[in-house]
């Protein structure tokens, strides 16, 4: 017990006495962007509160849309404006490419087999592309169609045996069943979870809770890096704990498929596994098991949320649901399922989508990034090894872009030819850029149809007695930003 007392005594001193030279010594950059004065050793820390793209969208209303803080040992700009994040995604795109990760990450080795979190380099350009080409690309999605008409058929099937009993529905948890089975048919031919029982999955979407959470908590180590030999918060030791988990499933598909006596080329892990033997240079089994890792993770729980959010929403605003319903009959006709083919006459409910990747963006920050070398933005100079926050939560909600940017108006859209693809840096949900979300093709998708063909097949109430006026819209926040108390409504059989 003395050998630690002494040994963060010396570390906690260390990192006090190079705060206090940062802050009083000589090389301090000039011409910083402006942001509030700092305290000593932990800076501006105390300012991030619990839920940090809010308050990071407050202080931007004090210091600017291009604000630069001192977080513990770590120099941070946030960037809160459409015009700011052009300049950083668009115009000077490779110069803020690279990735500012979190200590978390680097449980397994993920942070340097991620094509996430991988700099940007021949190794990441092959990775991307044999995603692309191999999941993402239209010619891909277009082949699963039909899968996902099944998966959301499914997921109709299920709510329609809880609204005959009058049960309610875990509309978070059911979206996630849903995308995990596609994910894994898509990837492995087969389903990971029961469609139809209300529990299956619960374990693996924990799980992928538990690390989206643990990635978004304040963690002392991303803010004072020499403490990363203690992990004083535990937390990497339990993202090794939570990874350990998702990979050694995936491990045991990959052995299941090697067992076999010849790669078909069937399914996407066919296809990374027969690259991976043809040219091992390009993708090794690290960089596919990390790979599955990105795609579970991130696209369940980024489409479960959005839909769960798109549902809370519409249950909030009678007006905006009945809208989205009569479209919905009178295009494709009540009690069907929506197909993808049916999307593009659908553009009231594409205006619902929107409005809820508006309000309620799945990543607040976009995934952090950093500048490997000094630069310039807006005249300002950005020092080496900064890290770089876009908040698109507070781009979203900016009021001098959007009419009451704080209400739900799906009507909004309607005259504007704005969408979700990263070139109007209003609404960039997915990011933009060279490192924009790989997988916006297929949540663009997924979405609508899910969102649809609940509304078009059911009316909904909210469960409890609780009125649209009471529901609970609080955030919890990770890198993902889900909703706090889980959203339970029940179907009701159309007459």
């Amino acid at each position: 017990m003395e050998f630690v007392t002494i040994f963060v005594t010396l570390i906690l001193s260390y990192a006090i006495f190079r705060t206090i030279f940062s802050v009083f010594g000589v090389n301090k950059p000039k011409n910083l962007p402006p942001g509030p004065t700092p305290l000593p050793i932990i800076g501006s820390l105390h300012l991030l509160g619990d839920q940090p793209h809010q308050s990071l969208a407050k202080l931007a209303k004090i210091h600017g849309p291009i604000m630069f803080l001192k977080l513990g040992r770590i120099n941070t700009l946030v960037i809160s404006s459409a015009t700011a994040a052009k300049e950083v995604l668009q115009k000077q795109d490779l110069t803020f490419s690279t990735r500012h990760i979190p200590d978390a990450l680097h449980a397994h080795d993920h942070s340097i087999n991620s094509v996430v979190w991988i700099p940007i380099s021949n190794l990441w350009r092959n990775l991307r592309k044999i995603l692309n080409t191999n999941i993402f690309s239209s010619n891909c999605l277009d082949t699963k169609q039909d899968l996902r008409n099944q998966k959301v058929t499914e997921l109709v099937a299920y709510c329609r045996k809880a609204s005959l009993s009058n049960e309610s529905v875990d509309i978070g948890r059911a979206a996630f069943r849903t995308t995990l089975n596609l994910l894994s048919n898509t990837i492995f031919s087969k389903d990971l979870t029961d469609p139809f029982e209300e529990n299956s999955g619960k374990e693996f979407k924990d799980v992928v809770g538990n690390i989206m959470m643990e990635v978004g908590k304040p963690n002392m180590v991303d803010y004072f890096p020499i403490l990363n030999k203690i992990d004083p918060h535990g937390i990497r030791k339990r993202m090794t704990c939570h990874f350990g988990k998702v990979l050694d499933i995936f491990e045991e598909l990959i052995k299941e498929r090697l067992a076999m006596e010849k790669l078909k080329e069937d399914d996407a892990l066919d296809v990374f596994l027969k690259i991976s033997q043809e040219k091992p240079d390009e993708i090794n089994r690290s960089h596919i098991k990390s790979m599955l890792l990105d795609l579970f993770v991130a696209g369940t729980d980024t489409t479960s949320s959005t839909l769960e959010w798109a549902m809370t929403e519409v249950l909030r605003n009678p007006a905006a649901m009945a809208k989205a319903k009569e479209e919905l009959e009178q295009v494709i006709g009540k009690g069907k399922i929506v197909k993808e083919s049916d999307l593009s006459r659908l553009p009231y409910l594409s205006c619902v989508v929107k409005e809820t990747l508006r309000i309620h963006p799945s990543i607040p920050f976009l995934i952090p990034r950093k500048v490997y070398n000094q630069v310039k933005l807006d005249n300002y100079i950005i020092p080496a090894g900064t890290q770089v926050l876009v908040n698109a939560w507070a781009i979203s909600r900016d009021p001098n872009i959007w009419e009451d940017a704080l209400e739900f108006k799906p009507d909004r859209f309607l005259n504007l030819e704005l969408d979700v693809s990263g070139q109007d840096f209003e609404l960039i949900p997915f990011g933009a850029g060279r490192r924009i979300c790989p997988g916006l093709p297929l949540a663009t998708r997924m979405i609508p149809m899910m969102l649809g063909s609940l509304l078009n097949n059911f009316d909904w109430k909210i469960d409890n007695g609780i009125s649209c006026e009471e529901l609970d819209m609080t955030e919890r926040f990770g890198i993902t930003l889900q909703k706090a108390k889980s959203l339970y409504a029940v179907p009701i059989p159309l007459i």
